[in-house]
C-alpha cells in the first residue's frame, strides 16, 4: 500500500509536514532559529494559516489581520533561502525568494527579513521587500 507523504512546502529537504514546518504550526513548539521560523511563516502562509502568522509577528509591526482567507487565488510555487545571519544573539536576518502564482501569472517575492528574539523565542519583525514578475 503506497501512502502519500505530505512534504513539507518550505524546501527543508524532503521532509514530512508533520516532521518539519507543521511541529511549530501545529503542534505549538517553537521555532529553534529564525530560518526555521521563516521556514514555517512561508508554509503557514501555504495552509492559509493566519493564526499561526500572527502568533509568530512581533507586537510592535503585527498587522490587525491578513486577510487570508480571500486569499484562495494565490498558489504558492517555491521557497529558497539566499542567506541567514545572525546580528547579534538575539537579531537575525534571513534573505529568501517566494516564487507563487496568481490567476495562473507566475511571481516572485523576495525579501531581507528582520528577526527578533524575546524570551527564547524568535519572531518576525519586518523586512525589505521586492515583487516582481517571474
Amino acid at each position: 500500500m503506497n501512502k502519500r507523504i505530505d512534504i513539507c512546502p518550505c524546501g527543508a529537504g524532503n521532509k514530512s509536514y508533520a516532521d518539519c514546518c507543521g511541529r511549530y504550526i501545529e503542534g505549538g513548539e517553537a521555532a529553534p532559529g529564525a530560518e526555521a521560523l521563516m521556514r514555517s511563516r512561508y508554509t503557514a502562509y501555504t495552509r492559509l494559516r493566519e493564526d499561526y502568522l500572527r502568533s509568530t509577528w512581533h507586537a510592535s509591526t503585527r498587522p490587525a489581520q491578513l486577510g487570508l482567507e480571500q486569499d484562495v487565488a494565490t498558489k504558492w510555487l517555491g521557497l529558497e533561502v539566499k542567506r541567514h545571519e545572525h546580528k547579534e544573539a538575539d537579531h537575525a536576518l534571513v534573505e529568501f525568494v517566494a516564487r507563487y502564482k496568481v490567476h495562473g501569472r507566475a511571481h516572485c517575492l523576495h525579501e531581507v527579513s528582520r528577526f527578533v528574539r524575546e524570551d527564547g523565542k524568535w519572531y518576525y519583525v519586518d523586512g525589505d521587500v521586492s515583487w516582481g514578475p517571474r
